[in-house]
């Protein structure tokens, strides 16, 4: 980590030397954004994997104070049970003595309170605990149904990524092999398109081919309104010279990530607001650029997609 801090450092200082501040600004301030928006979603997973943790510690928690519960009210029931025997035996004794002296009987009334004292205790013990064990019952309930709803909205976030991952595979299925390729993972789904498929070289007009691949992908897109959508331009380590329009190739890579927003905001049923334009430059390589072919690769455009997680911020708001 601390190697890549210095290499982006170093890289901002070379930049700083070749830009002019206000594009460099621009551009810093873009790649700051995205290291928040990367921090965010990391911390958003964190957070909804300590809940869950929590939860579980919680539940498991609960279960053993239910079993003391248990374990406390049998012992009452069976200290109560011997009490009241002795009682009824006492009482037995009672009737059988009524007859002799006076004392005898004076003596086993006295012990009859003493007891129906200790059994009124017990009684009033034993309702204390019987209590107590049901709201022990409904909070290990309840934790366990939060639990059980924090699992079932992740496993559903989980299913709908992979749903949109299959629909969009089959969306564009005829550009697999041609500088397309679609992944899921960390609960996200990456589709990465060569800039073969899309761009002539030096140039961010999108040609007929990879418009139709966009295009097809923005229907897919305009069926799922709830996934934020981040297009990532990316370029090769061989610096930009073709047009003085551009300023290097972290300029190519936004216009060409922003070209393919505005083949997106064409269709109306994508919320503008789901999207964002990033420019990378060659600074976020997938492959060596000592080859041909790796360079090939490292010039793309990636369009990452992300669930909202709105209910389980609420969900988690509300434990």
């Amino acid at each position: 980590m601390i190697k890549k801090i210095s290499l982006i450092a170093l890289t901002a200082t070379l930049i700083v030397s070749c830009v002019s501040p206000k594009v460099y600004k621009e551009l810093e301030g873009k790649y700051a954004n995205l290291k928040k928006e990367h921090r965010q979603l990391t911390d958003d997973n964190e957070a909804l994997q300590n809940a869950k943790t929590k939860l579980e510690g919680n539940l498991k928690e609960l279960q053993k104070n239910y079993d003391d519960a248990v374990a406390t009210r049998d012992k009452l029931q069976s200290d109560y049970n011997a009490l009241k025997s002795n009682y009824d035996n006492l009482t037995a004794s009672y009737d059988a003595l009524e007859k002799n002296s006076s004392a005898a009987i004076a003596d086993n009334v006295k012990k009859n309170r003493e007891l129906l004292a200790q059994l009124e205790a017990k009684e009033q013990a034993l309702a204390a605990e019987n209590a107590r064990l049901q709201k022990l019952e409904k909070d290990l309930a309840d934790r366990s149904n939060r639990v059980n709803e924090l699992e079932s909205l992740i496993a559903a976030k989980d299913k709908a990524m992979n749903d949109l991952k299959n629909a969009i595979s089959r969306a564009l299925t005829d550009f697999e092999g041609k500088g397309l390729t679609i992944e899921q993972r960390d609960g996200k789904v990456y589709v990465s398109m060569e800039n073969k498929l899309l761009f002539s070289s030096g140039s961010w007009a999108v040609g007929a081919q990879g418009r139709q691949a966009v295009e097809q992908l923005g229907v897919v897109l305009g069926d799922n309104p709830d996934i934020a959508v981040l297009i990532e331009g990316h370029t090769d380590n061989v610096p930009y010279k073709g047009n003085a329009q551009l300023n290097g190739n972290w300029d190519l890579s936004t216009k060409r990530a922003t070209a393919i927003v505005n083949i997106l905001r064409e269709n109306n049923n994508i919320n503008p607001e789901n999207l964002t334009a990033a420019g990378r430059g060659e600074y976020a390589p997938v492959a060596s650029n000592d080859t041909a072919e790796g360079k090939a690769k490292n010039r793309r455009i990636e369009v990452i997609l992300t669930p909202k997680l709105d209910e389980l911020s609420k969900l988690l708001s509300d434990m």
